[in-house]
C-alpha cells in the first residue's frame, strides 16, 4: 500500500475516497496490530506521558494538506507522537482520577459501530441498533432496581446525563423555566452538575450546595433546613441530586432516607451514579447503594466501573414517559423531512425523543458485546478487584505506621496523607504535591491528590480488572520513599 490513491491505470476512475480491498486489509491489520500491541504491551509503558504545546505543534501541526499521504505513514506517525503522550487510563496502574479500563472485545464493538456508521436517532433508521439499546437498558434498570416502565438513553458521559436529567425533571415538576426553583446538592457532587445547571439556565440563587458530614455524605439536617428557609423566602425546590460514590471518595449519600424526604416533599430524587452505580452489580456495592432503585432519575458511566472505552455514558429514568414528554418535539416544530419518522412515533422508541441528540451514534453496541461475551460472572469478578486492591492499599497504609488513611476504602476508593512527623500542616500540604510530581516523572504508577476540607490528600482509585496488590504494594513503596526524601527537604 505505497499510495492511498493508488490504482491500475487501465481499471475505471476510483471513487475520491476509496480504496480497494487490499488497501483496506492492510490498513486495518496495521490499525488492528496497534491496538494489539497496545493490549498486550501495556504493563511495560508509563501510565502517563505529557507533551509541551511547542513540542507537540512541532511534531503534529501541518497545513491542510491538498496532496494525499500514505495511511501508513500516517499510522505510524500516530504511533509514535500520539497514542504514547497521553494518560493511559486503561492502564492497571493508572490509579487516579475515574480510570477507564476497557477490553478489546468492547474496541472492536466501537469498530464495528464505526465501520457500518450506524445512526441510532430512530427506530427507522436503526431498528436492530435500538432493540439492542433497548435490551441492554433493561439490563442496567433492572440491576439498578428501577421497574418496567423505566426507561433511558446513552449518552457521552456523566455531564450530559446530570445534565439531560435536570431537564426531566424541570420539565415534570415544573412544567419549565421557573426562575423561583431551586435544585439541591452536596459539596461533594461532581462539577459537572453545577455546570450543566449554569447551561440550562439556573442562576447562581437557584444553585444550592448543601453541606456534608464527617463521612462527605449529604447532611439531611441541612439539606432540610435549605428547603425551609428557601421555602419560605418564596423560592420552588424541586430537586434534590444525591451521589451513588462520589468521585472524591467514593461516598454514597443516604439514599433511602432522601428518597423519603423527597417523597415527602415532592422532590424529584436524581442520583449521580455516574462513578459507582455499576457496583449494584456486586453484593458489597448493592448493598452500599440501598435505595438507589426508589430513584426518580439515575446518571450511570458504563466507560468507568462497566470496563467501556470512551465514551458511553448512561441516563436512566424512573418512567420512560416522563423522559419523552420532556425531549419530544412540538408538532409544530418538527423538521418537514422528519414527516416519515414522526408518523411512527407512537408505536415505537424513537431515541431523539429521549434526549438531546437527533445525531447520535449506536454506543450501546460495546456493551452488549462485552457482556454478551464474557457474562455478567466476570463483570461481577472484575468490581471484585477494584474492591480488594482498595482494601489492600488502605492495609498496607495503615500497617506502614507512616500515612492517616482520611476516608477509608468505599467502592474501590481510598483516600490518605503523609503523617509528616515534624511538619505542619502546610508543610504537609507542599509534600504533597511534591510526592504526585516525582511518582508522575517516574511513570510507574499514577496517583493524583484532591482535595478534603480544604486540605490535599492523596487518592488512588484501583478499578482496573487486572490491577494487583503486588503492583499496588510497589506503588506505595515509591509513594513512601519520595515522602521521605521530601520530608528531608523540607
Amino acid at each position: 500500500m505505497s499510495h492511498a490513491m493508488s490504482h491500475d491505470p487501465s481499471s475505471p476512475p476510483r471513487a475520491p475516497l476509496q480504496l480497494s480491498r487490499a488497501e483496506m486489509q492492510a490498513l486495518g491489520d496495521q490499525a488492528l496490530a496497534m491496538v494489539i500491541a497496545h493490549h498486550e504491551g501495556i504493563r511495560a509503558q508509563p501510565t502517563t506521558t505529557t507533551m509541551s504545546r511547542a513540542e507537540a505543534a512541532a511534531r503534529l501541526y501541518t497545513p491542510l494538506p491538498e496532496a494525499p499521504t500514505p495511511p501508513a505513514e500516517l499510522l505510524a506517525q500516530l504511533a509514535r507522537d500520539v497514542f504514547p503522550n497521553a494518560f493511559r487510563a486503561d492502564h492497571p496502574r493508572f490509579y487516579a482520577f475515574v480510570p477507564s479500563p476497557s477490553n478489546f472485545v468492547s474496541a472492536v464493538g466501537d469498530f464495528l459501530t464505526s465501520g457500518h456508521n450506524v445512526f441510532s436517532g430512530h427506530w427507522l433508521a436503526s431498528s436492530g441498533a435500538s432493540q439492542i439499546e433497548l435490551t441492554v437498558l433493561d439490563w442496567l434498570q433492572r440491576a439498578c432496581g428501577l421497574p418496567p416502565e423505566a426507561g433511558g438513553i446513552f449518552v457521552s458521559g456523566g455531564s450530559m446525563a446530570n445534565l439531560s436529567a435536570v431537564v426531566v425533571a424541570r420539565e415534570t415538576r415544573l412544567g419549565g423555566h421557573d426562575p423561583q426553583a431551586v435544585v439541591y446538592y452536596s459539596d461533594q457532587t461532581h462539577s459537572s452538575m453545577s455546570k450543566g445547571l449554569r447551561v440550562l439556565g439556573f442562576g447562581k440563587a437557584q444553585r444550592r450546595m448543601v453541606a456534608t458530614d464527617a463521612q462527605f455524605q449529604l447532611s439531611l439536617t441541612a439539606l432540610e433546613e435549605a428547603i425551609r428557609t428557601d421555602r419560605a423566602n418564596g423560592m420552588r425546590p424541586f430537586c434534590v441530586v444525591a451521589n451513588a460514590g462520589t468521585t472524591n471518595t467514593g461516598a454514597v449519600d443516604p439514599l433511602p432516607a432522601l428518597a423519603d424526604l423527597c417523597a415527602r416533599e415532592g422532590l424529584w430524587l436524581h442520583i449521580d451514579g455516574a462513578y459507582g452505580a455499576a457496583a449494584v452489580l456486586h453484593p458489597r456495592g448493592a448493598a452500599a447503594l440501598e435505595g438507589l432503585g426508589r430513584a426518580d432519575s439515575i446518571t450511570l458511566d458504563p466507560h468507568k466501573w462497566l470496563f467501556q472505552p470512551f465514551e458511553i455514558g448512561c441516563l436512566l429514568v424512573r418512567d420512560a414517559q416522563l423522559m419523552q414528554d420532556a425531549f419530544r418535539v412540538e408538532d409544530e416544530d418538527h423538521a418537514d423531512y422528519l414527516a416519515d419518522i414522526t408518523r411512527h412515533i407512537q408505536q415505537d422508541v424513537n431515541f431523539f425523543e429521549r434526549g438531546i441528540q437527533l445525531t447520535r451514534s449506536f454506543k450501546a453496541l460495546k456493551l452488549w458485546l462485552s457482556l454478551r461475551t464474557f457474562g455478567l460472572a466476570a463483570f461481577r469478578d472484575a468490581i471484585q478487584v477494584g474492591f480488594d486492591v482498595a482494601d489492600f492499599a488502605q492495609q498496607w497504609l495503615e500497617a506502614s505506621g507512616r500515612w492517616e488513611i482520611v476516608t477509608p476504602s468505599q467502592l474501590g476508593i481510598v483516600t490518605f496523607r503523609w503523617r509528616g512527623a515534624g511538619l505542619d500542616d502546610a508543610a504537609v500540604d507542599a509534600l504533597t504535591g511534591r510526592v504526585v510530581d516525582r511518582l508522575r516523572a517516574d511513570g510507574y504508577a499514577t496517583v493524583m491528590s484532591t482535595l478534603l476540607r480544604g486540605r490535599p490528600a492523596l487518592r488512588l482509585c484501583p478499578i482496573h480488572w487486572d490491577a494487583t496488590t503486588r503492583e499496588m504494594a510497589m506503588t506505595l513503596e515509591r509513594l513512601t520513599q519520595f515522602a521521605l526524601e521530601e520530608s528531608a527537604r523540607a
